[in-house]
């Protein structure tokens, strides 16, 4: 038996210009992905297997399908999705265009698994989900990340959920929140209005411990605290400081999920300390144009 002399091929990993900055990437590979010039760029090739499966998740996640590996196209079995964060908690990855490069997760639940926010769409994508386990419940956390909402209730038989604010986004929702009162969805799992980025903004808090923010709240890795999107807010910058203080005290959660901007795990008082701290910075916020480009990932 003779063993092949041949080194293995060298890393060839690219990002295309079709890339719109959506922090995907630079969220699963940190090390190999950042941001310049409002996109994201490949600093170094991956250097070992863990890298190397870094930049395939980010690969698989990215909405635009900007990066690709040069050995030709991505190949579906390197595919992580769903990538376990905890054991009721996935990350879905396969970020859609559609929903401008938003996160989803699925968590698991006594009855059943609830779908927060959505991928996009495929058949394929939504058997490998309905193989895990009933879905029974798909939740949109804003207008901004409805609409293969529809697609995937229907394909699940689970009830989809939105706030009355947003309800021209998905208009035969099956279950529709009001007001700013929170409302259990199931035992353990408590919708909380949140307006501010869009008038029907909601936070979903999963057993105290998991709160899915939709784009209302987020982890900066630039300034290394909770953050809110101010540059990037459609509804209402006042609206979303008065939720930030109606919150405090009553969001009780260790992992911050946010659809876009970066994912954290902390204890239960840290996370309360940092709210509070960041509803004393919100005060002081005043409406301004939208600003992509603003955004402090």
């Amino acid at each position: 038996m003779t063993t092949d002399p041949r080194p293995d091929p060298p890393e060839n990993w690219s990002i295309d210009d079709r890339c719109t900055n959506c922090d995907v990437a630079r969220q699963l590979a940190p090390d190999l992905v950042r941001e310049r010039a409002g996109r994201s760029v490949l600093v170094r090739q991956p250097r070992d297997a863990a890298e190397r499966r870094q930049l395939l998740a980010a690969a698989h996640a990215c909405p635009t399908r900007s990066i690709r590996p040069g050995t030709g196209p991505l190949d579906r079995v390197g595919d992580p999705f769903p990538l376990a964060l905890a054991d009721d908690l996935l990350l879905l990855g396969h970020n859609s265009r559609q929903t401008a490069g938003a996160n989803s997760y699925l968590c698991r639940r006594p009855s059943g698994w609830v779908m927060v926010d959505t991928p996009r769409y495929s058949e394929a994508l939504a058997a490998r989900y309905a193989a895990l386990g009933p879905v029974t419940d798909v939740l949109l956390t804003h207008r901004d990340h409805a609409v293969h909402g529809r697609a995937y209730a229907d394909r699940f038989g689970a009830r989809l959920w939105i706030h009355e604010g947003d309800l021209a986004a998905a208009p035969d929702a099956d279950r529709v929140l009001r007001g700013t009162a929170p409302t259990e969805v199931s035992p353990g799992l408590v919708a909380h209005p949140f307006p501010g980025h869009t008038r029907g903004s909601v936070l979903f808090l999963a057993d105290e411990r998991y709160c899915f923010s939709g784009d209302s709240l987020y982890w900066s890795r630039t300034t290394g605290d909770i953050e809110v999107a101010e540059s990037v807010t459609w509804y209402s910058i006042e609206e979303l400081a008065a939720s930030l203080r109606r919150g405090l005290g009553v969001l009780r959660f260790e992992w911050l999920l946010p659809g876009h901007g970066d994912r954290r795990r902390m204890p239960a008082g840290e996370a309360d300390r940092r709210l509070r701290s960041l509803a004393e910075r919100c005060r002081e916020l005043r409406p301004r144009p939208v600003d992509f480009g603003a955004v402090r990932w």
